[in-house]
């Protein structure tokens, strides 16, 4: 049963990608799927961690980072590609999720030279916590990050999906211990993305992990190991911009800090 699940969520995500400028509705999603609408909601949201309409999202934005780096489309035009019937809604959620309005996102070639966290919830909660732990390979995995090839991102996120700013994040140049600092009392998931500068080294694949949720308290330790593994299609799609390291360091010279502190590994 659990393999039916699995092939029937697979075959609505490749529905989803294929009509991504249309209109869906979770009626056709189950359709789809050849399940009842109760039961396919569920079980998408069992297997993925979030909703059919949230993945829907994400594979849509997803879709516009592409076109924004490979064509030279107007951003009108790839709204309405990706079922966006506004514009300006669509720059508006674009801007949200990947922390860059798509026109910054295009100019900037799909990176930033900043992490910044949402502030917000350390001014809504003052009282905070630490979150801490290992980032490893997932056993049985044949290939995975290696040291100077890329950067393994950890963020704490509200939600299962990395979108949007942190609310508190590191950067790791391999498997290895990070540590969270100044994490306001809440629920979070750790959520841990890795992309090789070389498209050769782990077969070109992303990797990512999650761990959550956590229940952060004032002044309390937290441990979230996370296991990293290449990402498959059931895995919600990355939405945050990717940090460019080497303009980060320049930059970083010149402030006189690193916009997101590294944990060496130990």
């Amino acid at each position: 049963m659990a393999d039916a699940i699995e092939k029937a969520a697979e075959r609505v995500i490749e529905y989803m990608r294929d009509n991504l400028g249309e209109q869906l509705t979770v009626d056709d999603m189950a359709r789809a799927a050849l399940f009842s609408k109760f039961h396919f909601s569920r079980s998408f949201q069992r297997l993925t961690g979030v909703s059919p309409g949230r993945f829907l999202s994400a594979l849509r934005l997803q879709r516009a980072k592409h076109l924004l780096l490979s064509t030279s489309l107007k951003v009108a035009d790839i709204s309405i590609q990706v079922g966006y019937a506004s514009v300006g809604t669509f720059s508006s959620r674009f801007s949200r999720s990947v922390g860059l309005s798509p026109t910054a996102y295009r100019r900037l070639g799909g990176f930033t030279t900043d992490v910044r966290v949402a502030d917000r919830y350390i001014i809504a909660r003052r009282s905070t916590g630490t979150v801490s732990g290992e980032v490893r390979v997932a056993a049985g995995s044949a290939a995975g990050p290696e040291p100077g090839n890329g950067t393994i991102f950890v963020g704490l996120f509200p939600d299962r999906i990395p979108e949007g700013l942190p609310v508190q994040c590191a950067m790791l140049d391999g498997p290895g211990r990070y540590v969270l600092e100044s994490v306001p009392a809440g629920v979070w998931y750790v959520l841990v993305y890795w992309a090789a500068d070389d498209d050769t080294a782990a077969g070109g694949a992303t990797w990512v992990g999650r761990c959550g949720p956590l229940v952060v308290r004032p002044g309390a330790p937290l441990r979230a190991d996370v296991r990293l593994a290449p990402m498959t299609s059931l895995d919600p799609p990355v939405l945050v911009a990717l940090l460019d390291v080497k303009q980060s360091a320049l930059a970083a010279a010149g402030l006189g800090r690193l916009p997101a502190q590294a944990v060496p590994s130990t």
